[in-house]
């Protein structure tokens, strides 16, 4: 991120510490990065830069954790015959713009490198802090081969997804995506939208190859996140170990309930079929992947509502691909309009942290990253502050973006 001030104080601020619905009136101090008691700095050691906060409100940076850098476009055959270095330079204008919107962490849940994260690491882009887990696992046909039908075509190169069949070789796959830095694996359990020959509702993988990937995750200290949008893909994924269950559209209330018992995530995107809907045919959709879309975009909400009477833990994604991702913030409209501002704003920080296993991340307090938020107004008095991309300051680690 280049060079960083010493201290940054932000004053008069009323506080959203990503957990408590009631807000605090205070400053702010970060001192390399990292937020401090304002108590325990001397006066004398208070230099650097100071905000003035009277009359806004102090969130901590958001989290996106279902963002796809490398999803430069609709058309899954024409990411992946792409040079690898066409992809990663579009995927670091993309992440750049998601740290402007606010999304001072992002996590990749299919693709990611350990060069764009060394690029990143170096500050030779402006980005939010970077989880990756490589690209996806994928069976033969399923929503991570990009293969139509009718075509016998060789898209190897991985950038997104790679098809990977069998226990043997998926327990290489993932000892080589945790060799390259993997944040934690993902992993295609059900039918997609934009892969053409899959059924959205049928489970992928066999519970065997499934068992296989988390074993190696768990003994990693890591976890398995599984694209999943039916009851039965979603039962045949926690059922088998996974963490992390991501769009899950389609779920219903035994299924919650399972979630529940077995500590696993919902991660909900509404954004990306909302997005679909209204401009699919702006950005070329498939008229295949538009009537999958029809088919999970009304259920979206409901499945939140189920997660959260079950007591899932329900975080934040947005999987917007391609010209799309400008519609990044309309996910917390989305959100807020089943979850209300204070369970959006907490999905989006506290709970997506939680996922992570990063309790630096997604809240403010002494020991927590410098990644902050400024509103000039008050968002749980006026929500469109939210999903506005004017009137909000962006720091990440301390500095102003």
């Amino acid at each position: 991120m280049g060079q960083q001030p010493a201290s940054l104080t932000i004053t008069n601020a009323r506080i959203f510490d990503g957990f408590s619905a009631e807000l605090t009136e205070g400053d702010v101090h970060i001192v390399d990065g990292v937020v401090v008691d304002p108590e325990t700095v001397d006066t004398e050691d208070r230099g650097g830069d100071t905000i003035d906060a009277r009359g806004g409100t102090v969130v901590p940076g958001l989290i996106d954790a279902h963002c796809h850098a490398y999803g430069v476009g609709l058309d899954m055959v024409g990411i992946e015959s792409s040079p690898l270095s066409y992809v990663a330079l579009k995927a670091a204008r993309r992440l750049s713009n998601a740290l402007r919107r606010g999304f001072t962490t992002v996590r990749d849940v299919a693709g990611g490198d350990p060069g764009l994260a060394r690029a990143l690491d170096e500050g030779l882009v402006r980005a939010p802090r970077y989880f990756y887990t490589g690209p996806a696992l994928s069976q033969t046909g399923g929503h991570g081969d990009p293969r139509p039908g009718d075509r016998d075509l060789c898209v190897g190169h991985a950038h997104m997804s790679e098809v990977v069949d069998g226990v043997d070789a998926v327990r290489a796959a993932v000892r080589d995506r945790f060799r390259r830095g993997a944040h934690a694996i993902k992993i295609m359990a059900s039918g997609g939208v934009v892969s053409l020959t899959d059924p959205i509702r049928r489970p992928q993988y066999s519970a065997d190859e499934v068992r296989a990937i988390t074993d190696e995750a768990a003994r990693r200290g890591s976890y398995v996140a599984a694209h999943a949008y039916s009851p039965e893909a979603i039962e045949h994924a926690v059922g088998n170990g996974v963490r992390s269950i991501e769009h899950g559209n389609l779920l219903d209330e035994a299924t919650a309930q399972l979630m529940a018992d077995h500590d696993a995530f919902l991660v909900p995107t509404l954004a990306a079929y909302d997005a679909m809907d209204r401009r699919g045919d702006a950005v070329g959709l498939n008229p295949i992947s538009k009537a999958k879309n029809r088919e999970v975009l009304d259920s979206g909400k409901h499945a939140i509502e189920l997660a959260r009477t079950a007591g899932v833990g329900v975080g934040f994604g947005t999987d917007l691909m391609g010209d799309l991702e400008d519609d990044q913030l309309v996910g917390l409209r989305l959100q807020a309009e089943v979850l209300g501002v204070l369970d959006t704003l907490r999905s989006a920080t506290s709970v997506n942290a939680q996922l992570l296993g990063r309790d630096d991340l997604g809240r403010i307090g002494p020991g927590a990253a410098g990644d902050i938020i400024l509103f000039d107004g008050d968002p749980f008095a006026d929500a469109s502050l939210l999903w506005n991309e004017k009137g909000r300051t962006v720091i990440r680690a301390g500095v102003v973006v």
